[in-house]
Parts: C-alpha cells; sequence; structure tokens
C-alpha cells in the first residue's frame, strides 16, 4: 500500500524544504504517524520551488505550483507527481480543498480520495452545490469524531454513503517526565494542581471554569490553578473575577503565553487538566496533557469524548454548567488513576503509534471497499 498525503497550502516562500520542517512541525506528524504501521507513505507539498527531501523514511515532494496559471493546470502539475510515484491512495489535508482534489480526480479517476478534517466549516448556501460535486466522490472523510460531520451532512455536501472514519487529528510528542523535577522548574504547586491551557476567549470559557473551580474550593480547599494562554479577549473579565472572589484570589495564576517546552512542564506538574471548551475539532492541549498524566476534567463535546472514550479517561461536564465542573473537580481530585495509568491509556489509544494503526485500518477500508 503507497499512500501519498497531500498539502495544497504552501510555506512561505523564503522557506527552502529543510527549514519547512521546523516552520511547520505538523507536516510530519500525520504521515509520520501513517508510516509508522509500516505502510509507504510520501507527501506532496504545493512550495514556491521544486525539492525533494527524505524524513523518517518518508519521502517528501515539494512542488513548484507558482506556474500553474489556472487550478486544471495544478490539478495536472500534482496528478503527474502522484502518478510518477505509483501511489495507490491519496489523503488531502483540509475539507477546504475540494475543488483541488477534485481537479486532481480528473486525470486519475480511479485514484481513491479520502480527506481530513482540520478545523474546517461546512460552506456559504452559495457554494454548496460546487461542495457536492467536488465531494460526491470522495472515498471516506476523518474526523476525530464522526459527529462532527454532522454540520457538512446538514449543509447537504456529503451524501449518505460517503464513509466517515473517528480518528485523531493528531498526536503529541511530550512526555510523561518526573513531576517533582517538573514543578521545582515551573514553581507550580496544588492539592490538586490544575492546569489550564487554551485562549481566554467565549469558546474557551474561562469565566464558567472560574466559577466551577469557586464552587469547588469548599471540598478541595488547596486546590491552585495554573493558567497558560495565547488570545485573550476575555483578559480582563478574568482578571477581575479573580480579584473579586475570595475564592480564587492567590489560586488563580495567569501565566500568559508559554513557550512550548514550558507547556511540557507545565502539564508534567499537574494533577488534573481542565477545559471549559464549547467546540474542538481535536483539543491538542488535551492530548498534550494526557501524554504527561494529568487526568482531565473536560467538557462533554463531540472531540473529546472521543480522546476520552466517553469519559473512561477523564470526567466530563456540560459546557458552561459550573456546578457540573465542581462536582467533576471533586471527583477527580478524590480518586482519579495513576498518571501511569493516563500515559498508558494515552500510549494505547492517542499516540503516533496508535493513531497510525488507525489510519492503516482506514486506508485498508477505502481500498478493500468495506465500511468501516
Amino acid at each position: 500500500m503507497h499512500v501519498a498525503h497531500i498539502n495544497f497550502l504552501p510555506p512561505p516562500k523564503e522557506l527552502a524544504a529543510a527549514d519547512v520542517f521546523a516552520h511547520w512541525p505538523s507536516l510530519a506528524d500525520i504521515p509520520d504517524a501513517a508510516a509508522s504501521s509500516g505502510i509507504k507513505v510520501s507527501v506532496i507539498q504545493a512550495a514556491a520551488r521544486r525539492e525533494r527531501v527524505t524524513r523518517n523514511e518518508v519521502d517528501y515532494h515539494f512542488l513548484d505550483t507558482g506556474k500553474a496559471k489556472t487550478l486544471i493546470d495544478r490539478g495536472y502539475q500534482f496528478a503527474s507527481q502522484l502518478d510518477q510515484i505509483k501511489a495507490d491512495m491519496l489523503h488531502v489535508h483540509g475539507l477546504n480543498f475540494g475543488e483541488e482534489a477534485f481537479a486532481i480526480s480528473h486525470y486519475l479517476p480511479r485514484l481513491p480520495v479520502l480527506f481530513q478534517d482540520h478545523a474546517d466549516h461546512p460552506p456559504r448556501w452559495w457554494r454548496r452545490r460546487l461542495w457536492r460535486r467536488w465531494y460526491a466522490n470522495a472515498a471516506g472523510l476523518a474526523f476525530t469524531a464522526k459527529e462532527l460531520a454532522r454540520p457538512f451532512t446538514a449543509a447537504g455536501v456529503l451524501n449518505a454513503r460517503t464513509r466517515l472514519f473517528a480518528i485523531p487529528e493528531s498526536s503529541c510528542r511530550f512526555a510523561l517526565g518526573d513531576r517533582a523535577m517538573a514543578r521545582t522548574q515551573t514553581g507550580c504547586y496544588g492539592n490538586p494542581c490544575v492546569a489550564w491551557v487554551g485562549h481566554l476567549n467565549d469558546g474557551k470559557d474561562p469565566l464558567t471554569v472560574l466559577d466551577g473551580i469557586a464552587e469547588a474550593i469548599s471540598e478541595l480547599p488547596d486546590l491552585q490553578l495554573w493558567c497558560a494562554f495565547g488570545n485573550a479577549s476575555l483578559l480582563a473579565r478574568v482578571q477581575q473575577r479573580v480579584a473579586g472572589d475570595a475564592r480564587l484570589a492567590g489560586r488563580v495564576h495567569l501565566l500568559g503565553k508559554l513557550p512550548h517546552a514550558r507547556i511540557e512542564r507545565l502539564m508534567q506538574s499537574a494533577d488534573l487538566f481542565v477545559s471549559g471548551s464549547h467546540a474542538e475539532s481535536c483539543g491538542y492541549a488535551l492530548l498534550e496533557a494526557m501524554a504527561c498524566g494529568a487526568f482531565p476534567v473536560v467538557t462533554d463535546i463531540p472531540s473529546f469524548r472521543a480522546l476520552t472514550r466517553d469519559g473512561a479517561m477523564g470526567e466530563l461536564w456540560l459546557p458552561g454548567d459550573a456546578a457540573q465542573l465542581a462536582d467533576a473537580l471533586v471527583r477527580a481530585a478524590v480518586n482519579r488513576p495513576s498518571r501511569e495509568q493516563v500515559r498508558r491509556y494515552f500510549d494505547d489509544n492517542l499516540s503516533f503509534a496508535a493513531v497510525g494503526r488507525k489510519w492503516a485500518d482506514a486506508y485498508a477500508h477505502v481500498l478493500g471497499g468495506s465500511a468501516p
């Protein structure tokens, strides 16, 4: 089996192929995962210059697409490369590239095409007819949870025969690490020590999380919350909420934006990981937390249900319900698996090797024509 991954979004023009991997670490993640199952994987990447790089037994073909004047020309360019490497099927990253994949299918009509969601959204109503055409013959679509396909089926752009696969969007390279050493490095403490990693915005709902933390304090007086965040449209309201409540003041630590290595140390320091997200295509922070052994206390949304196996490894609570969060925090603090057990669950279900096995199974279903 030879599967070609394709990325239609080009990297910055000034980057040589070898530098793109540092700029986009995720470029190699899913191909590496798939290749770990013994599948031959190649990657075709739109770029400003033609180059070829081999990493971890995966061939990366950077194609200069700048000279292609039309979409059909680009389709021919990609199809020629696919034909040259004798790919058995095509794995397209992103659901917003149906037109590009359709152009390739014009030249290679028998090549099965499987699309992977990367936090994509259904089209506006005036583009839905085109999407139906582009996706009519798709061999399959992969989401972290099959429920995430519902907006696309509701919009009428997918038909009932389209195969859907539930595969985590990616994985994480964080390690379990030594908790005592991590806490020495980060200064984090608490019983439980709770980590939050996410933007301070309405979608992540930090205000409900603070309300839940405040309610849980009567049962968990030694709880400490450590918050790393990037975008922070709600920062002022979060600061006001913390300062105005004696239950929160002194126990909520707003760390701001941290480098990735520091996030790993934060997760290694934590007993629990909390999230108030109302929607996620996957949940990278959750993957990072579980890789480091932190037990999840996360919202009951499709992607988190998929990653925790409906709460088999984690506590789920209704988005926006602070009382449910407080109860979940208390349960998790009192009765949770060890860090090592959380990490074993991650290795078995969410690691790159585990994700690779899921991709191998999906590819086999597509090529074999059987239902997932």
